[in-house]
């Protein structure tokens, strides 16, 4: 078998993998990027036409300066290739005052210097009549700087940028091996493997098959998009019906945001209880009337009547969650060759440019741009 010698191999290009590639390559290390699937494929995470972006991010305090790097990445990144990689297009938390959206919004606003309006539920009703079933007290948090982002156009411009910079990349290549020793990386494929100092392996739902002993659990979580009732109206357009979160009164988590030209109104749903986890080489790719659409359905003819409650499209998808609901992002503990990124808990693509640099420094021994203890991996075995 051929092997090829780099400084530093990249495994899995999805939203975490590409952004590392393309920042390594930016620094002019001699980096390959291994993608067992094409780049930017729906076989993963990292697709799904949108996801939500946001700074003033709840689920952690040290969150917020990795969406800041990340817009300015993608800001940058755009404006190279005229691509709009993000859209601050404002998102709005919903729910009671002392709700995990409204409170967390608000709290992670004040420790990101994010500016925020709070909504009384008067102004909220007035501002958004689409919404339908708010509990009497229910307010708002509106996030003018959060918006949207696009996976599978970003990993396609990570890469491309990378290329352009001199990273070889593989696609179709799936790697069954990863064995570190003291002098190096060996990296497996079928027909060639790699031999680098550091690797990242960044696999998505894969990552804990790859490196195993990680506390990971990848589920299936399908993507659903809507069309209004009357197909006429503009009422659930993006300017009209923008990115929202917001926890209803009976504890049904709802996510989404309108439509626009190139993608329709999408809707999710988020239950606080555990979930089965899945092999995702054996990801259940059908999609089931019931078990699948009759709960989102039923919430979203409760809370919009104005959209048609049948999804007019689903896919599937996976999320991989770690055991306390934070990125593993660092270099492991008893094989510091091998440095992994994973375990986004449904909440990782607006920051993977972010994650990218953040690898990229890891590797070549730079100061981060921000705290990353929260990050290690090795939190779980200390």
């Amino acid at each position: 078998m051929e092997i090829l010698n780099k400084d530093v191999v990249v495994v899995g290009l999805g939203g975490f993998g590409s952004a590392a590639l393309w920042r390594l390559a930016r620094r002019g290390v001699d980096v390959a990027g291994v993608e067992r699937q094409a780049i930017g494929h729906h076989l993963g995470s990292s697709h799904g036409q949108t996801r939500l972006f946001r700074v003033a991010c709840q689920e952690h305090p040290g969150l917020p300066p990795i969406a800041l790097k990340t817009l300015a990445l993608w800001t940058s990144l755009g404006e190279e290739t005229g691509e709009t990689l993000v859209r601050q297009t404002g998102c709005l938390s919903v729910g009671a005052p002392d709700s995990g959206p409204v409170r967390g919004a608000l709290e992670a606003a004040a420790a990101a210097g994010v500016p925020v309006t709070s909504l009384s539920h008067d102004e909220l009703v007035a501002r958004q009549p689409q919404y339908a079933g708010l509990a009497p007290g229910d307010v708002a948090v509106w996030d003018p700087g959060a918006g949207v982002c696009y996976p599978e156009r970003n990993v396609r411009a990570h890469v491309a940028a990378a290329r352009r910079l001199g990273a070889d990349v593989y696609p179709h290549t799936m790697v069954t091996e990863i064995e570190a020793d003291d002098d190096g990386v060996t990296v497996r494929t079928p027909t060639v493997a790699f031999r680098a100092s550091q690797v990242v392996v960044a696999a998505g739902a894969w990552l804990g098959a790859l490196v195993p002993g990680l506390p990971l659990r990848p589920r299936r979580t399908p993507l659903y998009w809507f069309a209004p009732r009357d197909p006429a109206s503009s009422d659930f357009t993006l300017s009209r019906f923008p990115a929202f979160i917001w926890r209803r009164e009976n504890g049904d988590g709802l996510w989404g945001h309108g439509s626009d030209e190139d993608f329709g109104v999408k809707v999710g749903l988020d239950r606080d209880e555990p979930h089965d986890a899945i092999d995702p080489e054996e990801l259940d790719r059908y999609i089931h009337p019931g078990a699948d659409l009759e709960e989102l359905s039923s919430a979203v003819a409760a809370a919009f009547p104005g959209l048609d409650p049948r999804p007019a499209k689903v896919i599937p998808c996976m999320v991989t969650d770690s055991a306390d609901g934070q990125f593993l992002v660092g270099r492991l503990p008893e094989r510091p060759r091998i440095v992994v990124a994973g375990g986004d808990s449904g909440h990782g693509f607006k920051h993977a440019a972010g994650v990218g640099e953040l690898l990229a420094q890891l590797v070549t021994g730079e100061e981060p741009y921000c705290a990353v203890d929260f990050l290690d991996p090795g939190r779980f075995s200390r």
